[in-house]
């Protein structure tokens, strides 16, 4: 007998499940990781100004990151550990929290919640 799967349940279920990660996600960058390390803004900051130190030196020339180069360049490392080990959640949920801390601190520059308001 055919198992009559309702498309409303289906979409529940997927939305639910994706709804609990980016709850997840939240709790990780928002208090977890926030109590432990201090305000990202303040943390990516510092990461770039090391990170630029050693490419300057490294290329001979002057790079200058910022903290947004600082987050979407972590967000790379969890994709690179990601595909070595894709069976290790972490690497998504940090993946996806680098990326929020990125569109925030793309929206302090901007001075707006311009990220939040498109579509």
């Amino acid at each position: 007998m055919p198992v009559n799967i309702d498309p409303k349940d289906e979409k529940t279920t997927t939305t639910t499940k994706r709804a609990e990660i980016l709850n997840k996600v939240e709790q990780i960058i928002c208090r977890d990781r926030q109590d432990v390390h201090g305000a990202p803004e303040n943390t990516f900051a510092v990461i770039a100004s090391y990170w630029s130190a050693y490419l300057s030196q490294k290329c001979g020339r002057e790079i200058d990151l910022c903290d947004i180069d600082a987050a979407v360049m972590m967000t790379l490392f969890k994709i690179a550990r990601l595909r070595v080990n894709p069976n290790h959640d972490d690497n998504i949920l940090d993946a996806i929290g680098y990326l929020a801390i990125a569109g925030e601190l793309i929206d302090n520059v901007k001075g707006s919640d311009e990220l939040l308001n498109q579509r």
